[in-house]
This record gives structure tokens, C-alpha cells and sequence, in this order.
């Protein structure tokens, strides 16, 4: 997820082998313009489902064995899809996630927040795996804890950012445990009790990337090497997180070029 709301999406990084390039470059254009057709603030929500409704009869003609008009799910078919024999339900568990993100804005407690990125991030690793042809329950179950967590630290350097969508993605029985109301959020008021919360929420984070890093080692060559990378970058936006006491109000957290370069040079000798 590379641009804008998919930041760790591996797209057209010179390290992916290049016969991944085209389908990845192809399931990015989906993920993408779907991921826009959800966050276009300016159209109503009934224009926004539509568009997704849209897609989602598209991706039905692809099942049903016919040929799509639009041209989006047309290139997914003739790039990803029957090159490398995709399953069409990662597609369609992301566009439920998109639609999802139009109607509902907040989220009760973690397993209503869980089976949201079950839907919005997991496929991503699940299609990438399949490209890559591997399908073992262990290296599944793994890319979905490592995609949960990327998708987890996303909402957590974004929480203000995410404010200003009208949305909150800290779960309700989490902001009342710790204290802090959505008021505080609005006025970013970084005080001791959402520092708690937050370092919580990362603790979280953090170690479901670390169980699901094995795979990132396991992975032999260009593949391996990114998503080492990936996971990589994940942790330091954490450290980034902790080392500016959870204040993602006065400056969000990002990589810069000094942590790339450490990024890859761990990569290499992991």
C-alpha cells in the first residue's frame, strides 16, 4: 500500500521481481481507485456505495465466466487475475472493507476493528502471496498477522488525520479504559492518559508483527527482501511513535531517507 492510503503496498519498487510488476501494479489500480471511490468526501455516501456497487458487478462477471466493461477490473483480469489464477474473494473482501469505511465510523472494541482489516488489508498480503505462489495455511496466517499490524500502525500515526474524516479507529472500550474522550482527540491534546493509550495500542501492534516476521525471512529473494523491508518500516514508525511521546497531532510520524537506508541494510543481512 504505497501511495497515499496504501503505504506499504510494495508498488513498482525495483526490488519486486519483475514478472510481478504488471499484476501488482494492476491489483494496486484497484485497491487504489476503489480506496478513493470510499474517501471522496465531497459526494454523497449513496454516490460513493454505487461506485463500489459498481465494481463489485463487475468483479461478478469475472466469476461468472464473462468479460468486464470497465476497464479497471478488465486490466486486473488480463494482468493478475488469469495469468496467475487469483481468487476473486481478497477482491471482494476489499470492497466490502471500502464500503464499510463509507457508513461506519467508529468502532466498538478490537474484533470489530480486527475484521475490518481482515477485509481491508489482509487481501493484500493474501493476493501478494498467491502471486508469488504460496499458499500454506502457516505463510497465510502469518502475511495476515504482519498486514493486520501494518494497517494498525496506519490508523495509529493517522489518528488525527483520521479525525478530519470524521472517523476514529482507537475502539470505544479502549478510549473509555484509558481516559480519554473524543474531545481530547479533536483538541490534540497528547496528555499522559492518551500517551498511555497509545503506547498500548502500538504494544499491540508490535507483536503481531514480530509473529508474523518469520515470513519475511522465510521468503528467499526479491519478494523476501521487501517484505523485510515492510516490516522494517512498520517498527520504526512505532519507534517514531514512542520517541515523540504519542503526539501525532503536532507532526506525523514518517520515514525519511536516513531510515530507509537502514531499513535496507538490515533487510540485506536478515
Amino acid at each position: 500500500m504505497s501511495v497515499g492510503h496504501y503505504e506499504n503496498f510494495p508498488v513498482g519498487s525495483v526490488i519486486l521481481p519483475r514478472r510481478l510488476r504488471k499484476p501488482v501494479h494492476a491489483v494496486y489500480a484497484f485497491a487504489r481507485t476503489a480506496d478513493d471511490m470510499a474517501d471522496e468526501g465531497c459526494m454523497p455516501s449513496e454516490v460513493r456505495l454505487a461506485e463500489l456497487e459498481g465494481l463489485r458487478r463487475e468483479l461478478d462477471v469475472l466469476a461468472s465466466g464473462g468479460r468486464p466493461a470497465h476497464p479497471l477490473i478488465a486490466r486486473l483480469d488480463a494482468e493478475a487475475v488469469v495469468p496467475f489464477g487469483l481468487d476473486l474473494q481478497p477482491f471482494y473482501d476489499l470492497l466490502s472493507a471500502f464500503s464499510q469505511d463509507v457508513v461506519k465510523t467508529r468502532y466498538a472494541h478490537f474484533g470489530e476493528l480486527a475484521d475490518y482489516c481482515r477485509r481491508s488489508a489482509n487481501p493484500v498480503g493474501r493476493i501478494m502471496l498467491a502471486l508469488y505462489g504460496k499458499t500454506d495455511a502457516v505463510g497465510v496466517a502469518q502475511s495476515d498477522g504482519i498486514c493486520t499490524a501494518l494497517q494498525l500502525v496506519n490508523f495509529w500515526q493517522d489518528v488525527a488525520v483520521d479525525w478530519q474524516k470524521g472517523r476514529v479507529y482507537i475502539p470505544q472500550d479502549d478510549l473509555a479504559k484509558f481516559g480519554v474522550s473524543e474531545g481530547q482527540i479533536a483538541e490534540g491534546r497528547a496528555d499522559a492518559a492518551f500517551q498511555r493509550l497509545m503506547a498500548y495500542e502500538c504494544r499491540r501492534a508490535f507483536r503481531m508483527l514480530k509473529a508474523g516476521s518469520p515470513l519475511a525471512r522465510e521468503l528467499k529473494g526479491r519478494i523476501g527482501l521487501e517484505l523485510r523491508m515492510i516490516v522494517l518500516g512498520a517498527q520504526l514508525i512505532l519507534q517514531k511513535l514512542d520517541a515523540c511521546g504519542y503526539d501525532v497531532f503536532a507532526q506525523r510520524p514518517v520515514l525519511d531517507k536516513k531510515d530507509w537506508l537502514i531499513m535496507l541494510k538490515k533487510a540485506l543481512w536478515k
